[in-house]
C-alpha cells in the first residue's frame, strides 16, 4: 500500500491530497486562500523592521515587494522539490518574525545593507542543521511533537484574537464593529466549512474573507488608497542596498536560525499531520534545508529570512486542501505580486477583523492537531508533566515577554519564541525524566 493510498485511509477528510492536481480553475482560489492566510505574516516583519529604522517610503515599499518575491520563490521550492531542497510539502514559506530584534539592532548600525548581508551568511547554520536531522528527530517523539505543534496554534491565537479586534495599536481596538465583523467571518466559514458541498467547503476560509471584505466595504472599512499609490511595476534588484560584513552581526542571526530551524521542524510535522503523511528524515532534511537555502536567496533579494509558516497549516486542517501543487501556484502568484505591488496592495488593505475571524479557527485547528498527536501516548504522569510545563512556560513568554528582559541578548532571542522556549522544556524533560516509574495519570 502507498503512502498516499494509507493518508486517504487515515483521513478521508483530506479532499486533495498532497500529489492531487486540481484543475487550474479549481486551484487557483484555492491557491489565493493559502495566500489571504499568510500574508500578514509575509509583511508585516518588513513593516516592523523598516518603521523602526526610519527607512524611507520608497525603500519601505520595495522591501515589501522584495519579501513577497522571495516568498513565492522560496515556496514554490519548498512544494516542488529542487533537488535535494524542499520537502515537497505544500508549505508556504514567508519572512521570519524571530529575525526581527536581530534585524533591528544590527540595521542600527549597518543599515539594510548589513540586515542582508547577515541574512546571507548567517543561512549556512540551517544548511548546516539540515545535515543533522536524523538525530534531531530522536528529540521529537509524539509527547513532544504534540506539544511543540498545539503550542504553534496557541500561541498564533492571540495573534489571531488582536487581528478580531482590529489590529494592536488601531484607535477603534475592540469596537463592536471589529468584533461583530470578526465574528460574522468567523460563523461564514464555519457554515461553508461544515454544510458546504464540494469547492464550497474545500473554499470555506477564501469564501469566508470575501464575505468579509464585501461587508467591511459596505461597513466603510475598506480604503482603497494604497492600492492607488501603489507602483505597477517593481524590479527585483539583488544586494540593493550593498555589502556590508560584521562579525558582531552575525552571532544574533545564528541564534535566530537555530530557533528557526527548531520552529520547521514542528511545523513540517504538523503539516504532515495534517496533510495525512509522516515525513521521513530525508524530507524532514529537505524541508530544512530548503529553510536555509530560502533564507539565503530571500537575503539576496533585499529580503528578511524565510520559514516554513504557521498559518497555512490551519488552512489545510481546515479546509483539506493538501495539494502541493496549489501552494506551488500560490508561489507564483506571490511572486507576481512582488513583481507588481498593486497585486499585493489589494490585499494589504483587508481589514484586519476580517482575517481575525478565520485565523482564530485556523490557529485552533493547529492547536487540536497537536492534541491528536499527543493521544498516541499513554498520558501517564511523566507525560502529563511534560506537556504541563511546556505549555505553562511557552505560553508565559508569549503572553508575558518581559519577563525575559534582564537576559542576555542572546537569550532573549533563543527565548522570545514561546514555540522554541515549549519545545526546549518539553524535549529537555523527555530526555531526564525516568521512564520506569511510570503510572497512568487518573
Amino acid at each position: 500500500m502507498s503512502a498516499e493510498t494509507a493518508a486517504r485511509e487515515v483521513n478521508p477528510e483530506i479532499r486533495f491530497h498532497i500529489e492531487d492536481k486540481p484543475s487550474l480553475v479549481v486551484a487557483l482560489p484555492l491557491a489565493i486562500q493559502h495566500i489571504l492566510a499568510a500574508f500578514a505574516g509575509v509583511v508585516a516583519v518588513p513593516l516592523v523592521v523598516g518603521g523602526v529604522l526610519g527607512v524611507p517610503i520608497e525603500d519601505l515599499a520595495f522591501i515589501v515587494s522584495a519579501a513577497l518575491f522571495a516568498s513565492g520563490i522560496v515556496t514554490f521550492i519548498q512544494s516542488r522539490g529542487v533537488g535535494p531542497v524542499g520537502a515537497k510539502m505544500p508549505a508556504i514559506m514567508g519572512t521570519n518574525f524571530g529575525f526581527v530584534g536581530p534585524s533591528i539592532a544590527v540595521g542600527s548600525k549597518l543599515g539594510l545593507g548589513g540586515i542582508y548581508t547577515a541574512t546571507v551568511i548567517a543561512s549556512l547554520t540551517e544548511i548546516i542543521l539540515s545535515r543533522f536531522i536524523p538525530q534531531l528527530r530522536k528529540l521529537f517523539p509524539p509527547i513532544v511533537t504534540g506539544s511543540v505543534v498545539s503550542l504553534i496554534g496557541l500561541t498564533l491565537i492571540a495573534v489571531s484574537i488582536d487581528w478580531a479586534a482590529g489590529g494592536v495599536g488601531a484607535p477603534d481596538y475592540g469596537s463592536v464593529s471589529n468584533l461583530g465583523l470578526a465574528l460574522a467571518v468567523l460563523i461564514v466559514v464555519i457554515l461553508l466549512n461544515q454544510f458546504g458541498k464540494g469547492m464550497v467547503s474545500a473554499s470555506s476560509i477564501l469564501l469566508g474573507i470575501v464575505f468579509g471584505y464585501i461587508v467591511a466595504f459596505f461597513m466603510g472599512k475598506l480604503d482603497f488608497k494604497p492600492v492607488v499609490d501603489a507602483a505597477w511595476f517593481s524590479v527585483p534588484v539583488p544586494l540593493k542596498f550593498g555589502w556590508h560584513f560584521s562579525w558582531a552581526a552575525l552571532l544574533p542571526f545564528i541564534v535566530a536560525y537555530v530557533v528557526s530551524a527548531i520552529e520547521s521542524i514542528g511545523d513540517l510535522l504538523a503539516l504532515g499531520e495534517a496533510s495525512g503523511k509522516k515525513l521521513n528524515d530525508d524530507e524532514l532534511a529537505a524541508g530544512i534545508l530548503c529553510d536555509g537555502v530560502g533564507a539565503g536567496i530571500a537575503g539576496f533579494f533585499n529580503s528578511g529570512a524565510t520559514t516554513t509558516f504557521s498559518q497555512n497549516i490551519g488552512v489545510v486542517s481546515l479546509t483539506g486542501v493538501a495539494s502541493r501543487y496549489v501552494v506551488m501556484l500560490a508561489g507564483i502568484i506571490l511572486v507576481l505580486m512582488g513583481l507588481f505591488p498593486k497585486l499585493g496592495a489589494l490585499i494589504a488593505i483587508m481589514p484586519n477583523p476580517v482575517l481575525g475571524g478565520a485565523g482564530i479557527i485556523m490557529f485552533g485547528m493547529i492547536a487540536g492537531a497537536g492534541l491528536n498527536i499527543i493521544r498516541q501516548e499513554v498520558l501517564t504522569r511523566r507525560n502529563m508533566l511534560i506537556i504541563a510545563v511546556s505549555f505553562g512556560l511557552g505560553l508565559g513568554v508569549t503572553f508575558r515577554p518581559d519577563i525575559l528582559s534582564q537576559l542576555p541578548e542572546a537569550l532573549q532571542i533563543l527565548l522570545s519564541s514561546g514555540i522554541v522556549t515549549g519545545a526546549i522544556v518539553a524535549v529537555l524533560l523527555n530526555l531526564v525524566l525516568p521512564r520506569d516509574k511510570e503510572v497512568v495519570a487518573e
